[in-house]
């Protein structure tokens, strides 16, 4: 009996271990909650869970190398902080992934820790479940609070029934009065006492008539004239485009510069669209919404469909991760399109005017200031979830910003070069203490902007 006993508890001394080491393995000894954490840090721009991205999938990982290379987990723990240095050691597995993977050199984190991998391995082998969504609920003390408001509601509507069957009651009434009197001798003698024709009314009041054409027809030019003036400013205008974009999501929730997409505005006279390859930067890791602000009327599936859509226009095969060389062109609404006759470059304004174009909209704007010179034209792109034209775009809108706008004279570039103007022109200005504005040196010659 004490034989049994002594092999009994060897036998769950040894079961115990077993577990713990099995457990070990499989990533358990981590928190797979700080898991998640550092695998969407480190890890989401090239895997996911339970899809290839550029790499594979990584659910499960810690049993899949175990059945196809036979490594365990101290094997993960080298890959992850130097897989570099693991193939160059010969490790043949670590070769077979390279290989099978299109030699995508994975990229080394040899700041994470032993427990950050171990948090992350945990996270792949058992994720936790997505906490649900709060629900707002009534209480009992919120139904007892709407029951007046419901009662007030129905008193109300009661009321105004009752007076509206007193306004029918009261017409019903007036009009047999009228029936009343048509049937009378005294409406015979009314309608002989009354005006038959526009001419004897024009004859009675032709001063009246004459004044009231005349206020007309300078009505009828202003508004003639107001619509000519308007024609080419679409002030408002955002058409649909063939791929939805938001900048809300974009400049907005994720913070993305504007010169990130649309680069040529600081180097260039215009602001090109960007291509395609340009969104690819991003969505070839990024093929699902899963940001937390979803616009009214719209959801996930939604925005998938529009990644989708990227996807159909640059020919990329998510599932194997390359090209098929099948393109779509895309056909983009041009939303700001300044005419044939006009001169205008972006590079002048974004790069030489932008402090100074921040500052005097901000002088101006106290309550509305801006961070980016874009905006000070665009608007508040970055609250947009459609594009819209957000100014005029007149030439008296120009000019306008033209004389208020202070050039930048502690910048050294303008310091050095208007050096001379720069005194003349506090001679000239001396009102304005030497302040120096765009019109004063030639922002408002006819041949800066037309050509």
């Amino acid at each position: 009996m004490i034989s049994w006993r002594k092999h009994y508890k060897k036998t769950l001394i040894a079961i115990g271990l077993l577990l713990s080491t099995s457990a070990s393995f499989y990533g358990q000894d981590g928190d797979p909650k700080n898991g998640e954490k550092l695998f969407k840090a480190n890890c989401s721009a090239c895997h996911a869970l339970d899809k290839q991205v550029i790499g594979p999938p990584l659910k499960g990982v810690v049993e899949r190398v175990k059945t196809e290379g036979g490594v365990d987990r101290d094997w993960l723990h080298k890959w992850i902080k130097d897989n570099k240095a693991l193939r160059a050691s010969g490790d043949k597995y670590a070769n077979e992934i390279f290989e099978k993977y299109n030699k995508t050199e994975m990229l080394q984190f040899p700041n994470l820790t032993e427990k950050d991998i171990d948090d992350i391995l945990a996270f792949t082998t058992n994720p936790p479940a997505p906490e649900p969504e709060k629900t707002a609920e009534t209480t009992p003390a919120e139904g007892t609070a709407n029951a007046p408001a419901d009662k007030t509601t129905t008193n109300i509507v009661i009321i105004s029934l009752l007076a509206i069957a007193g306004l029918l009651v009261w017409i019903l009434v007036k009009l047999r009065q009228l029936v009343t009197l048509g049937q009378s001798e005294d409406l015979a003698g009314l309608n002989a006492t009354r005006v038959r024709s526009f001419s004897e009314i024009y004859q009675k009041y032709h001063y009246i008539g004459k004044g009231l054409l005349g206020i007309l027809a300078i009505l009828a030019a202003y508004g003639v004239w107001n619509w000519i003036m308007w024609i080419g400013v679409y002030k408002g205008y955002k058409p649909e485009q063939p791929i939805y974009f938001s900048h809300k999501i974009h400049a907005g929730e994720q913070k993305i510069d504007c010169q990130l997409c649309h680069s040529s505005a600081k180097y260039g006279k215009v602001s090109e669209i960007p291509s395609m390859n340009v969104c690819m930067n991003c969505h070839r890791t990024i093929s699902e919404y899963n940001g937390k602000y979803l616009e009214p009327g719209k959801d996930k599936a939604f925005y998938d469909g529009e990644i989708q859509k990227i996807y159909a226009a640059t020919g990329w095969d998510a599932d194997k991760q390359q090209y098929t060389g099948k393109t779509q062109p895309v056909e983009w609404t041009r939303i700001h399109n300044m005419p044939d006759f006009v001169y205008f470059n972006h590079s002048q304004h974004v790069v030489a005017g932008e402090q100074a174009i921040i500052n005097s909209f901000n002088k101006k704007n106290p309550n509305n200031k801006i961070d980016v010179v874009c905006k000070a034209c665009h608007g508040k792109i970055d609250t947009m979830n459609v594009v819209q034209m957000a100014n005029d775009f007149t030439m008296g809108w120009c000019i306008e910003c033209h004389r208020t706008t202070e050039v930048d004279m502690n910048n050294g570039y303008n310091k050095e070069y208007f050096k001379n103007l720069h005194d003349k022109l506090k001679k000239q200005y001396p009102q304005d203490g030497g302040k120096i504005t765009v019109d004063a040196i030639g922002g408002l010659e006819c041949g800066k902007c037309h050509y």
